[in-house]
Formats: structure tokens, sequence, C-alpha cells
């Protein structure tokens, strides 16, 4: 292996299929590569006509542990009925498989497409979905799984992108003041360890799948701590107070038909999305040394990207000194 070699590199096709069918299922085609970048990921259909997705986990990001805390979440959703895509059991309960060096799992494939923002009914489904995984998902805590920590993310993601070789002097300095000026921002806009469930962590439309307003939640890559708001905000996409009001009347009416919500973690939006874009370009520039990235992400190199992402930031500042549309 050469020194530039990136371990997804030596992921080909034939140790796909040779990874699957070490656990007894047969694979009459090759895999299906999906969009993902952290993990790797491929569809696949068995000589039994059953739809698989299989998820090789990047090198080093997640230990064991915190894996298998995902798996038994899943599986603990599923068995409250929890529309969830559960990772598949070997005869011994394993979840978490190894071949040639990669962990990966086993998911029955989820089909549908994403839900529709705009759909009054969607909002709802989402918010009963939502509702039903936090029902379950506030019984009890993680304990392997990563706790949201504004002050620890956002110190992360500043040290990940001045690492970095993409900023120039001025947008060095202008990155570095309104980083600075964001922390306590930030932390005085956090939340009390209370108020800390089990979230999705990532509830986008992309892991979002169904058909006339049933939907199933898919990868909990990233699953931990947070308030239940960051597994809601996504979905409030208007740019006026009153569409954004009518998205967020659609989408608790649904969410409390299973499970409370505190008014008062809306609050808590502008933060998460602040984490969420200076966790973005971080990760970015993390991840630049997989060549996925470079072909996915070209203008992360560009003078471009960086300018727009610190206005962005600047905006941030603002909406966190001023607040927004509260309900």
């Amino acid at each position: 292996m050469t020194a530039n070699l990136h371990p997804f590199d030596t992921l080909s096709p034939q140790r796909i299929v040779s990874a699957v069918e070490s656990l007894g299922l047969m694979l009459p085609g090759e895999p299906f590569a999906l969009n993902s970048y952290e993990n790797r990921v491929f569809q696949f259909r068995d000589d039994e006509g059953r739809r698989w997705v299989a998820k090789f986990y990047r090198p080093q990001r997640w230990s064991d542990a915190q894996i298998r805390e995902e798996h038994a979440f899943l599986q603990e959703l599923a068995e409250a009925a929890v529309p969830v895509a559960a990772p598949w059991r070997d005869e011994a309960g394993e979840t978490l498989h190894t071949h040639a060096g990669f962990r990966f799992t086993l998911f029955p494939q989820v089909a549908g497409q994403a839900p529709e923002l705009e759909n009054p009914e969607h909002l709802f489904a989402l918010g009963e979905l939502i509702g039903r995984l936090h029902a379950v998902s506030s019984r009890r805590p993680f304990v392997e799984r990563p706790t949201l920590n504004p002050a620890e993310r956002v110190a992360h993601s500043r040290e990940q992108v001045l690492a970095g070789a993409w900023l120039n002097r001025r947008q060095r300095q202008a990155y570095l003041r309104i980083s600075e000026a964001l922390e306590p921002l930030l932390v005085a806009h956090a939340w009390p360890a209370r108020s800390l469930i089990r979230v999705h962590g990532d509830c986008h439309l992309g892991n979002i799948l169904g058909r006339d307003a049933e939907f199933t939640l898919v990868d909990f890559d990233d699953c931990g701590m947070a308030p239940a708001v960051q597994d809601l905000w996504m979905m409030l996409t208007a740019q006026s107070d009153p569409e954004w009001r009518a998205q967020l009347s659609e989408l608790l009416e649904g969410y409390e038909q299973y499970h409370d919500f505190d008014r008062r973690e809306l609050e808590w939006i502008e933060t998460l999305r602040t984490l969420r874009l200076m966790r973005h370009s971080a990760w970015l520039v993390a991840r630049w040394a997989d060549p996925a990235f470079p072909r996915a992400f070209p203008w992360v190199a560009s003078e471009d990207y960086w300018d727009q992402h610190i206005r962005t930031l600047e905006q941030q500042r603002l909406a966190l000194e001023g607040g927004r549309w509260l309900a």
C-alpha cells in the first residue's frame, strides 16, 4: 500500500461482495454505490431477491462500542414500532461485522422518496415520526455516543479549519475573528443538561424516505445526546415569519401526538444552525485526503467558498444577537 492510498481505495467491488457473502448471503451481481462520503454505502440484491444496504464504516471514526450502541438504539426503536431501518443480525445476534480490516453492517433497503416540506400533511407526519422517536429515546441516555456541546464543537471546528491551507491571510483573520465572536454567543444560547435526549442527530430530508406521508428514518450515524429540537429544526425551511410559523404548527401538532415539546427549545435553533455550518466546513477540510471529497466538493478549494462561509457566519452572529421567529 502506498503512503497516499486512502483506506477506502482498497474497498473494491470484489471485497464488498466477499464481505457480504461471508455472512451467508449470495450476491448474483455487483453492489451499487450510493451517495455517501463519511462512510461507504452500497445497495445490492441477494439471490432470493431481497434488497439490502451494506454500510462500511470509516476507519477510526467510531469505536465498536459506539457503533453497537447505535445499533442497540435502532433495535429498541424497531421493537417499539418506530419506523427505522434496524441492522441485520446473524445467528449469534451480532450486527457489527468485520472483513479484510473493514467493519460493516447490513440494513434492509428502505424504498421511497424524501418528504415535501411544503406539504402540510407531510410536515404533520414528520412531526409524528420524530415524536414517536423521542418518546422512546427519552427513556434513557446514551453512554458511549457523543454529547453535542457548543463550546467544544465550535472550538474543534475552528481548529480544523485553521489547520488547513485553504484560507488566505485576510480570510484567516476574518474567520478567527468571527469564530471567536460566535463562541460566547453560542455558549450563552446553549441548553442545560436536563434537556438532552438521544437524537437521530442528522435529521435532513436525505435521511427520511417514504410514500403517502408514511416515512422511515435511516442513517443514525450521527446519533448522540442533544436537545429534542435538533431533530426538528432542519424541517423548518420557510423564509418568512408566517410561513415558518405555519410549518412549525404542523410539525409540532404531529410531534405532540406522541411526545411533549418545550417551546423554549426554539431559542436554540440558531445555535444549532451555526454549529452545523461550522462543522460542515471543518468536516470538508478534515476529510480532504479522502479522494471522494475533492471530486464531490471541488469548490471548497476556491476563495469564494470561504468568503461566503465567513459572511454566513456573520449573519449567524446577528441572528444569535437578535433572535428569530419564536413561538
